[in-house]
C-alpha cells in the first residue's frame, strides 16, 4: 500500500572533467557539452554546477585565444548509464563527484564536552568554534589581538608612528594573518569540508565565484565585511568573544594523561573541559609556553624568500600576451613553480600591495595583500624555497632562523621598518642596487643586497628560480623587477605532535592543536577545514578520512 508521500527520485552526480570553453561562452553551452559527455541532453539532467575553473593561457603568443577549463558536476538519475557514460569513465574523463561532509556531524556520540575554550580566531579556530557552538558547545573564542574595527585602528597608528602593538597587528587579531592577506581561497585538495566552509563564507558575503574559481581572491576589504557577518554568526549561535586577550598559561590535571583544568589569561582563568589551539604561525611566545607545559614541538620544513614586485602590465602582457583581455578577466595573476630547483611563487597579489608582516620591534618581515578591485597597479608576490631542518634539530631551529633573517632585513633596512631592496637584475648577478623605483611598501625602500641575507644554498635556487619565471613572463627578473625582503612568513616552522585520530597533542587527553600554527595546515582553506574536522571528533562524530 502506498503511503501517499512522493518519494524523491534516486540520483547520482558525475564529475565532468577538463571541458574546454572559450571565454565569456554562454552556461548553455557549458551545460551541453556537460551533459553529452555523460550521454544526455541539457534539459534531462536534474542539477548542475561548476565544481572547479581555470584559465588556459597556453599558446596565446601563437594566436591562440585564452580558454576556461572547467570540471562541472552533473547530476542525473542513479540508474543513467549507457555507452557514452562508460566511455568517458574509462577515459578518465568523468569521475564520480565527490561527496561532501556537513559542518555539523548529523550523528554525535555520546557526550561532548560542555565547555570548550578555542585560543585563536583565523580560520581554523573560527571554524572549530562555529560547529561546536551549532552542536550546543559552551564555546569562548579568545584572541590576543583587537577585533576588526580596533585592529584597523591599530594598524594605523603602526604605520604613523612606525611602533608596531605587539598583541594587535597584521598578524594577531581578529580573523588571524589571513585577514591583511586579501582572502585567497585556491589551496584546494578535495576535502570533502571544503563546501560546507565556502557555504559559510558565501553565507556571509563572498562572492559565490569562491565556490569554483581556481584562483580565487575574495580582497582584503570584502573579507572583512565577511569576518563581521561570521562573527554575528557565531555570537548567534552562542559563542563567546573575548578580544584583547592573551593565552598566559595552562592549568593542568595530572593522571595518565595530562589534562587541561583551566586557560590562564590576561582577563582572568577560563575554566574548560577541552581547549582547541589555533594560534596561528606566528605566536612564538604561545608556543615556548605550551613546551614548558610538556607539548611536544618538532621542527619542521617552511618556506623562506622575497617578496618582488613589478608594473601588473607586464604581468597582464607577459600572462594574457594582449593587456586587452585584463577586461575580460580582470588583473593576471601568476603560480611559477621551477621543477628541479626548489622554488616558486606564493601568496600572488594581483593589482595589490606589499606589507609589513610584523608583530614585534627589531624584525622585519614582508607579506602582500590586494582588494576585490585589484587595482593599485602593480603586482607582488613571494618567491621562495623550502627550508629543512637538518637532522636532529632542535624543535625552534626554524623559528631561530626566522627571527635571525628578520633582524637582518630589519638593519639592512636603516631600522625603522624601511625594508631593503634590490633590483630582480641585481639580485641576479650578486650587485647592490644604486636605487629602486617605486614600490607600494608604505615605510619606503633602501637599496641593499638583500641576496646577501639569504642563505647561500636558498639564495642559489632563488637565482635559478627567477632565471625560469622571467623565460616564462618576459621581463620579471630584470631591471622593473624589484625585491622586497624578507619573507619569512609563509608557513610555519613547526609541528605540535597529535595523536591521528584522537587529534589531541600527544600526551594530553583534551588539548586539541589545530592549523597553520600547529603544522598541519598551510593557507586559509586548509586551516579552516582542519578546525572542522577537529570539532568533529570533540563530537563524537569520527570522521574515517582524518586527511592527516
Amino acid at each position: 500500500m502506498s503511503s501517499g508521500r512522493h518519494q524523491p527520485e534516486p540520483r547520482k552526480t558525475w564529475r565532468v572533467m577538463g571541458l574546454v570553453v572559450p571565454i565569456g561562452a554562454p552556461l548553455e553551452e557549458l551545460m551541453e557539452a556537460a551533459a553529452k559527455r555523460i550521454g544526455l541532453s541539457r534539459e534531462e539532467l536534474l542539477g548542475f554546477k561548476i565544481a572547479r575553473r581555470s584559465v588556459d593561457l597556453r599558446g596565446q603568443r601563437g594566436g591562440r585565444e585564452p580558454r576556461f577549463v572547467v570540471h562541472a558536476d552533473c547530476t542525473c538519475p542513479a540508474e543513467h548509464g549507457g555507452k557514452a557514460l562508460n566511455r568517458s569513465i574509462r577515459s578518465g574523463k568523468v569521475v564520480e563527484a565527490p561527496v561532501s561532509q556537513p559542518l555539523t556531524p548529523a550523528r554525535i556520540v555520546g557526550k561532548p564536552p560542555r565547555r570548550i575554550v578555542v585560543v585563536g580566531s583565523g580560520p581554523a579556530g573560527t571554524f572549530a568554534a562555529l560547529p561546536l557552538a551549532l552542536s550546543g558547545c559552551e564555546v569562548t573564542v579568545l584572541d590576543r589581538g583587537g577585533p576588526l574595527e580596533e585592529r584597523g585602528r591599530d594598524l594605523a597608528a603602526f604605520h604613523r608612528g612606525r611602533v608596531p602593538n605587539p598583541e594587535s597587528n597584521l598578524l594577531f587579531g581578529e580573523g588571524g594573518a589571513g585577514t591583511y592577506s586579501d582572502g585567497k581561497l585556491y589551496t584546494r585538495s578535495d576535502d570533502p569540508l571544503e563546501a560546507a566552509v565556502l557555504n559559510e563564507l558565501v553565507a556571509a558575503g563572498a562572492p559565490e565565484e569562491i565556490f569554483f574559481d581556481s584562483r580565487a581572491h575574495v580582497g582584503t576589504d570584502k573579507l572583512h565585511d565577511v569576518l563581521l557577518a561570521l562573527r554575528a554568526r557565531m555570537e548567534a549561535a552562542g559563542v563567546r568573544f573575548l578580544w584583547r586577550t592573551r593565552m598566559d598559561d595552562l592549568a593542568l590535571r595530572h593522571s595518565a594523561e595530562r589534562e587541561v583544568e583551566a586557560v590562564l589569561t590576561t582577563q582572568g582563568e577560563l575554566a574548560c573541559d577541552a581547549v582547541v589551539l589555533a594560534t596561528g604561525h606566528s605566536a612564538r611566545d604561545s608556543w615556548g609556553q605550551l613546551r614548558e607545559r610538556g607539548v611536544e614541538f618538532e621542527a619542521k620544513p617552511f618556506q623562506v624568500g622575497v617578496r618582488i614586485e613589478h608594473p601588473q602590465e607586464l604581468i597582464d602582457e607577459g600572462r594574457y600576451g594582449d593587456v586587452g583581455l585584463t577586461s575580460k578577466l580582470g588583473a593576471a595573476s601568476y603560480e611559477l613553480v621551477a621543477k628541479g630547483v626548489g622554488a616558486h611563487t606564493f601568496c600572488m597579489c594581483p593589482g595589490g600591495r606589499i606589507v609589513a608582516s610584523v608583530q614585534g620591534e627589531g624584525v622585519l618581515c614582508t607579506n602582500g595583500m590586494s582588494n576585490s578591485t585589484h587595482s593599485s597597479g602593480w603586482a607582488n608576490a613571494a618567491v621562495v624555497g623550502t627550508i629543512r631542518p637538518p637532522v636532529g634539530a632542535a624543535p625552534f631551529w626554524g623559528m631561530a632562523l626566522q627571527e635571525e633573517l628578520e633582524r637582518s632585513a630589519f638593519d639592512a633596512g636603516g631600522g625603522d621598518y624601511t625594508a631593503p631592496a634590490q633590483l630582480a637584475s641585481d639580485f641576479m648577478r650578486g650587485e647592490k642596487s644604486s636605487a629602486t623605483p617605486h614600490t607600494t611598501y608604505p615605510f619606503g625602500t633602501r637599496p641593499a643586497r638583500i641576496d646577501a641575507l639569504l642563505p647561500e644554498d636558498l639564495r642559489a635556487r632563488l637565482v635559478d628560480g627567477l632565471a625560469r619565471f622571467h623565460e616564462q613572463i618576459p621581463g620579471f627578473a630584470g631591471d622593473v623587477g624589484v625585491m622586497v625582503g624578507v619573507e619569512t612568513r609563509s608557513s610555519g616552522p613547526v609541528r605540535m605532535s597529535r595523536h591521528p585520530e584522537r587529534r589531541t597533542a600527544r600526551g594530553f587527553s583534551n588539548l586539541f592543536p589545530v592549523g597553520e600554527g600547529a603544522g598541519y595546515a598551510g593557507g586559509i582553506m586548509t586551516s579552516a577545514t582542519d578546525g572542522v574536522r577537529t570539532a568533529h571528533v570533540l563530537l563524537g562524530a569520527h570522521n574515517q578520512d582524518q586527511h592527516e
